[in-house]
């Protein structure tokens, strides 16, 4: 039984801009040269994830927006605050995790990632923002094998969209 039976569904853009690898086709490209990261950027490569409870994406469902973005590319840190649908979803921590990956697997191994849910948006959120972000517990999570399984299956849509920004 789903938990959250009937979520607000919301209108999303087709896609936000042209990807950044697509803008690298430039003549006068720098092989050697670092390019920046913006929020943008960083909420293209999770605005798709899979929403494991709905046949939905994060986007679809507000879980995950731009404006809940951050990133310092020039101290090489990003910050993302997701919003579950409901206070009580048993879902947040599998979401964040989602989320977590999904960057680890993309961005360059420079940044440090911090997913946490958004300020009041969750009754146990001290709790679900602790396990996001240590290190131990989600190379834990990440050995169970049936718990990986349903990571990958959320992150499948955008695993096959090409984008891997880790160069």
């Amino acid at each position: 039984m789903k938990e959250n039976a009937n979520p607000t569904i919301y209108a999303v853009e087709r896609k936000r801009r042209d990807h950044p690898i697509s803008s690298h086709v430039e003549t006068n490209w720098d092989e050697d040269a670092r390019d920046a990261f913006t929020a943008e950027e960083v909420f293209e490569l999770i605005r798709n994830l899979n929403d494991p409870e709905h046949p939905l994406t994060l986007e679809q469902l507000k879980v995950a927006t731009l404006e809940n973005v951050r990133v310092d590319d020039s101290r090489s840190t990003i910050s993302i605050r997701f919003t579950p649908t409901i206070p009580h979803c048993s879902m947040a921590t599998l979401i964040g995790l989602c989320i977590r990956v999904k960057l680890l697997r993309s961005l360059p191994q420079r940044f440090k990632v911090r997913v946490e849910v958004s300020p009041g948006a969750h009754a146990s959120e001290a709790a679900v923002n602790k396990q996001l972000n240590d290190k131990e517990r989600v190379a834990a999570a990440l050995e169970n094998a049936h718990l990986l399984g349903v990571v990958n299956k959320c992150l499948e849509e955008t695993e096959h969209s090409g984008v891997d920004l880790r160069q």
